[in-house]
């Protein structure tokens, strides 16, 4: 597996736990900045051309779904903390990803 391959896959990883931990914190300036420097990450370095399409319809499941069920759950703690962590996490990998994939069929 190709180093940024690794480098992807843990900030997917760190970043689904950092989601969980930072629900039972307030939501501060700084926890926003990380999640959405880990999303791109994800989106830059994990996510093949071949993935590309399923991760797209994944994260926009994830999006709606954080989305609306944050909506659902709004006086649950830290179930909606975590929910919106998800989409602050998945929304800036699900853009990249996007913008990858037009920029890939422009070039064709």
């Amino acid at each position: 597996m190709a180093k940024e391959n690794m480098l992807g896959s843990w900030a997917f990883i760190i970043g689904v736990i950092l989601a969980i931990v930072f629900a039972f914190f307030a939501t501060y300036t700084w926890v926003v900045w990380v999640l959405l420097v880990i999303g791109v990450i994800i989106g830059l370095l994990n996510i093949t051309d071949k993935e590309a399409e399923k991760f797209m319809w994944a994260g926009l499941v994830l999006v709606l779904i954080s989305y609306f069920g944050g909506m659902v759950f709004e006086g649950v703690p830290f179930v909606k903390p975590f929910l919106d962590n998800m989409a602050m996490l998945f929304v800036p990998a699900t853009i990249i990803v996007v913008l990858k994939t037009i920029f890939g069929m422009a070039k064709k």
